[in-house]
């Protein structure tokens, strides 16, 4: 096996789009060699634990509600031409996600990572809901098989929140500074939204023994 390492947070939009290219990758070629682990980078780490009206943060960063209308317009047209269903009017607000990676964190501990990943990205881009809210995410976590109880003990508690800060910092001491970022046998760097073509591509030089673990 292969391990393949994926820096990335449910509220960038790039990292969904390039989790749905990998994984038509993947399904396209079932007996591929990757071991995946997703690991925590938060776009916004100063955000309070509440999270901020979406609108309003991305008018007052990018100046103004015409260039909010024309990011989205452009991320719905790279979702479309992606093949994902995304409406980035949808989500009202921009959360915290230092609890989505700590549920993400838990899944892995279960076998389970990938799956809650999708389930957290489609939440937030698809049905508009709030990531940072710990009902939501324990109700996420219910849908892909985990105790949604012990779940929502887990987020009342300060379970492993000093990990995954310490684990986001980590990152960006050895260069992660955008997401999705996917480390390939722990050598290869791949960043970006990156197409299915090219992951395809990546699968069948590690299969032809180009890319060694």
């Amino acid at each position: 096996m292969i391990r393949l390492d994926i820096f990335s947070d449910p509220v960038c939009p790039w990292c969904y789009v390039g989790k749905s290219n990998l994984d038509r990758a993947l399904a396209e070629n079932p007996d591929h060699p990757f071991q995946i682990q997703w690991h925590p980078f938060q776009l916004n780490p100063e955000m309070p634990p509440e999270g901020v009206d979406k609108r309003a943060y991305l008018e007052e960063k990018f100046g103004g509600k015409a260039r909010v209308d024309a990011v989205h317009e452009r991320l719905r047209e790279v979702a479309r031409a992606a093949g994902v269903e995304m409406n980035p009017d949808n989500p009202s607000r921009i959360p915290n996600t230092l609890d989505a990676h700590r549920l993400i964190h838990w899944a892995g501990i279960e076998g389970k990572q990938s799956d809650v990943v999708t389930a957290l990205m489609r939440a937030y881009w698809v049905e508009g809901r709030d990531i940072g809210n710990h009902q939501t995410l324990a109700d996420i976590a219910a849908t892909q098989g985990m105790d949604r109880d012990a779940t929502l003990r887990l987020l009342a508690s300060d379970a492993d929140a000093d990990d995954l800060q310490s684990r986001d910092e980590d990152a960006r001491r050895k260069g992660v500074t955008s997401v999705p970022t996917f480390l390939v046998a722990q050598k290869y760097v791949v960043s970006g939204a990156q197409p299915t073509e090219v992951w395809k591509k990546v699968i069948a030089e590690i299969q032809g023994g180009q890319v060694q673990a």
